[in-house]
């Protein structure tokens, strides 16, 4: 007997339905079906055509749709959704035909015409989370396709949906004169405002802190090079931040020599960063409260949280260190760590980027270019060569080895398993040492998280779900 292999290839799968099927069919059953004949003979099967798609089936109320591009399956789905727009508007609103539509990329089983596996299935998802008349993507529809199609896209952040295993990061698609793709609730693209203020530390140095969102508190403590203005509008930064503030106040500041703070600071040290935390929190009168450390903030949360266990709820680390470069074991990483600190004294404050992109690509070597020339940017109007210097020294001298073993709240440590910056055993170490914490590994190479990567779904997903269990 011939051995017959799965045919498999990789498409762009769109899958829509009719709004209110049911109701339509109960109302009118003939004069909907006709109709629905009529939209796909005279609009529908000449765009997919137009568009070089191939409809592979129909449903009584849906189809199902592929494309060799991801960029001709939103086109599609933009022209397809305005044209019957259009169609409606002299139609009473409980006669109008009004389809949900959601596109995949993935990897598809062909069997014959028709196509399985979770291409077709996620995209099926995506459908059901999509508003009538709206249209939802997944983020590997939203990466081939920004930048080349005349569309908004609104993050709607990472979605559980049923009989998929990871979370799907869902964008929705805002089309001209609809309403309807917006959600109800606040997404992480839509405008919100923070609000900016000053305290001062013990020494008198001055602190900058934003607060954005409602709901209940996560504060963020500092990491290498913040500023509260750039990074909220930033490439890099803005969606992993709005994503925090989606449904709570969220607490965050720009460490001392950095950013908004002072950076005529006597006094850069560990010990200041601890200060500066406990200064900022008791300027919001927050009593009690989930922290977020990334990076060397995740040293200064863990300081924190042995110091203040009656006011952290709960503790999340990500791609952070209990001691710093210049007391690891390893000589590589001293002399890996010098030769950093002297690229900054000869570099950092000429215009020539080439050294800030050394930083950039140890930070991220997966980004994209526009976010990889914001990330250069940044790092020069962020802080003095000089601070740059004195946060990296202090950053190599830390240790809080001795109190991991004092943790005593809940704590979850996210550590990317190829990290270029940070090396994935340290994260591993935090997570052996800090009793009842849970090590979460996460697909991918850049030690600050974008929403591009492999693991950026399940960052999230595992970040909510640990502060949804917060009982405080």
């Amino acid at each position: 007997m011939a051995d017959e292999r799965v045919q498999r290839r990789l498409a762009a799968i769109l899958a829509a339905d009719l709004a209110g099927y049911s109701r339509l069919m109960e109302a009118d059953e003939e004069g909907t079906l006709a109709q629905l004949k009529a939209l796909r003979g005279e609009l529908i099967d000449p765009m997919i055509a137009e568009h070089r798609g191939r409809m592979v089936k129909t449903t009584g109320d849906g189809m199902l749709v592929e494309f060799a591009s991801a960029v001709e399956a939103v086109k599609f789905a933009a022209e397809m959704q305005s044209a019957i727009t259009r169609r409606n508007t002299d139609c009473p609103e409980d006669k109008r035909r009004v389809f949900r539509i959601g596109i995949n990329i993935g990897d598809i089983i062909i069997d014959r015409d028709d196509i399985y596996g979770d291409g077709v299935n996620v995209a099926a998802r995506l459908e059901g989370l999509a508003e009538p008349g709206g249209v939802c993507v997944s983020a590997s529809v939203h990466q081939q396709v920004k930048g080349k199609v005349d569309l908004h896209f609104e993050d709607a952040g990472a979605q559980a949906v049923k009989n998929i295993a990871e979370p799907v990061h869902v964008f929705r698609v805002s089309l001209d004169g609809d309403q309807t793709s917006t959600p109800a609730s606040e997404t992480p693209m839509q405008p919100m405002e923070q609000e900016i203020r000053f305290c001062t530390a013990v020494d008198g140095v001055r602190i900058a802190y934003a607060t954005v969102g409602r709901g209940p508190p996560l504060v963020k403590t500092a990491n290498w090079l913040n500023h509260l203005e750039y990074d909220w509008e930033s490439p890099v930064w803005r969606t992993l931040l709005r994503e925090l503030a989606r449904d709570r106040l969220l607490v965050r500041y720009d460490e001392r020599g950095n950013g908004l703070s002072d950076w005529d600071a006597d006094d850069i040290s560990f010990e200041a960063f601890v200060k500066d935390l406990e200064t900022v929190v008791d300027a919001t009168g927050l009593e009690r409260f989930p922290l977020i450390g990334i990076s060397q903030g995740c040293s200064v949360s863990i300081a924190y949280a042995v110091r203040h266990p009656e006011r952290v709820s709960r503790l999340i680390l990500y791609g952070g260190y209990a001691v710093g470069a210049n007391r690891r074991p390893t000589q590589d990483e001293i002399d890996r760590q010098s030769a950093l600190i002297a690229l900054v004294k000869d570099g950092w404050g000429k215009d020539n980027p080439a050294f800030r992109q050394i930083f950039t690509s140890l930070f991220m070597p997966d980004a994209n270019t526009e976010q990889m020339k914001w990330f250069n940017e940044l790092q020069r109007m962020t802080t003095s060569p000089d601070n740059a210097v004195r946060l990296m020294q202090a950053f190599g001298e830390i240790d809080v080895r001795p109190l991991l073993s004092e943790v005593r709240v809940p704590t979850l440590v996210l550590h990317c398993r190829e990290d270029a910056r940070i090396p994935f055993e340290q994260g591993r170490q935090m997570a052996m040492s800090i009793p009842g914490a849970r090590l979460v590994p996460l697909e991918g190479r850049n030690h600050i998280m974008l929403e591009h990567e492999p693991g950026w779904s399940r960052f999230l997903a595992e970040v909510r779900k640990f502060l949804e269990a917060d009982s405080d």
